[in-house]
C-alpha cells in the first residue's frame, strides 16, 4: 500500500514528500548512512529513494541532484517566507 504525500504540502519537483525531505539531507551533505539513521531507516531503503530522486530528476549523480534540487528548495522556501510574511499582515490588520 502507497501513502500519499503529506496533505498540505506540494509535491516538490515531483519528489514524494518523504523523496524530498532525503533530497533535502542530500543537499544539506549528508550521506546515505547518516540520513538513515536520522530517519529510523535501512539504508538499502534510502539508497532506494535516491534511485528514485535521481529517476525523478533526470540526473545520475549527486552533485547533479544537488544543482537541480537548489533553485526547487529556494522557490519552496521564498514561498514559506511569503505566507509567514501573510500571516502577519492579515494578523495586523484584525
Amino acid at each position: 500500500m502507497r501513502i500519499a504525500s503529506t496533505p498540505g504540502r506540494p509535491r516538490t519537483a515531483g519528489l514524494s514528500s518523504r523523496e524530498a525531505q532525503i533530497m533535502a539531507l542530500i543537499a544539506a551533505g549528508h550521506s546515505n548512512g547518516q540520513i538513515a539513521a536520522q530517519l529510523v531507516l535501512a539504508e538499502k531503503t534510502v539508497k532506494n529513494h535516491v534511485n528514485r530522486i535521481y529517476a525523478k530528476l533526470g540526473v545520475g549523480s549527486r552533485p547533479a541532484a544537488i544543482s537541480c534540487w537548489a533553485p526547487v528548495a529556494r522557490a519552496e522556501a521564498e514561498a514559506a517566507s511569503e505566507l509567514s510574511l501573510s500571516a502577519v499582515l492579515c494578523a495586523a490588520d484584525s
